[in-house]
């Protein structure tokens, strides 16, 4: 999995919480995002951009197994120097359940250097279940449809942003540690994810009050020592994704907010 991508996909793994349910469904509070937002980042490695980041909520809802479900799109690219040597443009999407704040659908297009993913992937929580569709590139065909078993309310990479804006951190101690489960790339994920505080955080709107997560990483020889990658979220009703800083072995890596708006967008 390429660097980037996998520390995206760390940091927008999110915390699960349990919560009462409706037609084997939970319901979720959600007042802090909605249709028309439209979330904008740039990529550092040190001093140096190396690549953008968009997250956006179609001004539509959608019907996903019967259920009202946001469509979002997170879209990444490398640009300038970091385009001429990897050319990445990336498509992360989710159909999130408007009601469970749970994925109904996801796909991913991607394109970095030669290499080529188009996945769609269909989950069905009442019974635990998703369904994969790969695309074969080579032989320009779809595979044969793989089925996988999944933990109860599993999130998928974009969804489980959104999901860590609906939660009432004044409940979650600091230093709290939170096991959450995802599906991605064929595979349940066990992550433990630590709240740290609060922090003043200096950024491109402004200094904002803001909460700090990290997740618990492994020992490896990529990421560099405890708390290697933290993210952060406005501690207001928006919970804005404002920051993530991964410190690796070969230099830190900072994904930075540019700009936050809730513009009606088609």
């Amino acid at each position: 999995m390429n660097y980037l991508r996998y520390i995206f996909f760390i940091a927008l793994a999110t915390l699960l919480l349990s919560s009462d349910n409706f037609n084997g469904y939970r319901v979720v509070k959600n007042t802090s995002f909605t249709k028309g937002e439209v979330i904008d980042y740039k990529v550092h490695y040190g001093f140096v951009n190396a690549a953008e980041g968009k997250m956006v909520i179609h001004d539509d809802l959608f019907t996903i197994n019967g259920r009202p479900c946001y469509k979002i799109d997170v879209f990444g690219k490398s640009i300038g120097m970091f385009d001429l040597f990897l050319r990445i443009r990336d498509n992360w999407g989710t159909y999130l359940d408007t009601a469970s704040i749970v994925p109904q659908k996801f796909y991913q297009k991607i394109e970095e250097g030669r290499y080529r993913k188009h996945e769609i992937i269909d989950f069905d929580h009442q019974n635990d279940q998703v369904k994969v569709h790969n695309y074969h590139f080579r032989e320009e065909r779809w595979k044969p449809i793989e089925e996988f078993e999944i933990p109860k309310y599993a999130q998928d990479i974009v969804s489980g942003y959104y999901y860590l804006r609906t939660l009432n951190f004044s409940k979650i101690k600091e230093g709290e540690i939170i096991p959450i489960k995802a599906f991605f790339d064929d595979e349940v994920y066990d992550f433990k994810i630590r709240f740290i505080g609060r922090e003043q955080l200096k950024t491109k709107l402004g200094t904002i009050n803001s909460l700090v997560l990290s997740p618990i990483m492994p020992e490896n020889g990529l990421f560099n020592g405890e708390n290697s990658i933290k993210v952060w979220i406005s501690e207001d009703r928006n919970k804005v994704p404002l920051k993530i800083r991964a410190n690796m072995f070969v230099g830190a890596v900072e994904v930075d907010i540019q700009a936050y708006s809730k513009g009606n967008i088609k």
